[in-house]
């Protein structure tokens, strides 16, 4: 890891792995009315801290949309030991959002990252996001700009009857799904390719290009999980793409159809965005030199 000296006034870079269940939630980032995941995490390390803290998260969920390890960033001038963030901050925190461990890094000036955030955002526009990392690296870490990777699971609840204990928490349709064929669609979108077709209309990303690097589907009894891998994502991205593996595991589709989809950098020829209840932020993933604590399996009940 670079050598970064500690300013004279003494800020230290506070780095926080969250888990969250979204459902109650208008999705991450701050709103006025104050019920979103960012809001309450600030409030709570408000009163923890008795002074105001601005966070930066590694990628921003949607309503509903839930996290087993969103990672998030602060700087502050208080000493505390890394545990103490973890219980301090879970005491003043609602049952359905938890920070799960802390650590500390050494410090970054804003106006020396802001030079480097920018080359990050050139490399991610030409979908280079582990080259655009790996330069902000010896500025410091940042938890959006330093990640190289993020994975996501979608879970899906594969029954004739939905069950209620289920409502938030995983999607649902009715018919019966094949999630071998699913599997053998998801294949054709693996590699670097332009996601338009899977890409939300009001997404404000600069390039629809992303680098997909694994795309597994399992069924687990009636529970099917999704677990995809990117170097970023797209709005909606992982959503757009379930609805039309969908599709395809219910055999109005064959598993070709996703790459022809894929080809035609059309957004009205995917299947509509399906439901946010069963998708999950599992992990980001950054360069081993900031060895943070993160927890080694995100996904403990499957």
């Amino acid at each position: 890891m670079t050598e970064l000296s500690s300013p004279s006034q003494g800020l230290r870079r506070v780095v926080l792995g969250v888990q969250y269940d979204g459902a109650s939630w208008q999705g991450w980032q701050t709103q006025p009315h104050r019920q979103t995941v960012q809001d309450q995490l600030e409030a709570a390390l408000q009163r923890f801290s008795t002074t105001p803290i601005a966070t930066t998260c590694a990628g921003r969920t949607d309503s509903g949309v839930h996290a087993l390890e969103q990672v998030v960033h602060f700087d502050t001038a208080i000493a505390r030991d890394s545990f103490s963030w973890v219980r301090g901050t879970n005491a003043f925190l609602p049952p359905t959002i938890a920070v799960r461990w802390a650590c500390e890094l050494p410090w970054v000036d804003d106006a020396a990252i802001a030079g480097a955030s920018a080359a990050a955002q050139a490399a991610e526009l030409h979908g280079a996001e582990r080259e655009g990392a790996e330069s902000l690296a010896q500025f410091g870490f940042h938890a959006r700009f330093s990640a190289i990777a993020r994975t996501y699971h979608y879970v899906l609840y594969n029954h004739a009857v939905r069950s209620p204990l289920l409502a938030g928490k995983a999607g649902w349709t009715f018919r019966p799904l094949d999630a071998d064929r699913m599997h053998q669609a998801a294949q054709h979108l693996i590699g670097e390719h332009d996601f338009t077709s899977f890409r939300a209309v009001e997404c404000q990303a600069k390039s629809p290009v992303r680098k997909m690097e694994s795309i597994a589907v399992r069924r687990h009894g009636d529970m099917v999980v999704f677990t995809l891998k990117a170097n970023a994502f797209l709005h909606h991205m992982v959503r757009n793409i379930v609805g039309s593996l969908i599709v395809v595991g219910s055999g109005k589709q064959g598993p070709e159809w996703m790459g022809e989809v894929l080809a035609l950098r059309d957004r009205s020829r995917a299947a509509p965005t399906f439901m946010p209840d069963g998708l999950y932020l599992a992990r980001v993933d950054y360069p081993d030199s900031w060895a943070l604590p993160q927890e080694a399996r995100s996904w403990p009940w499957l």
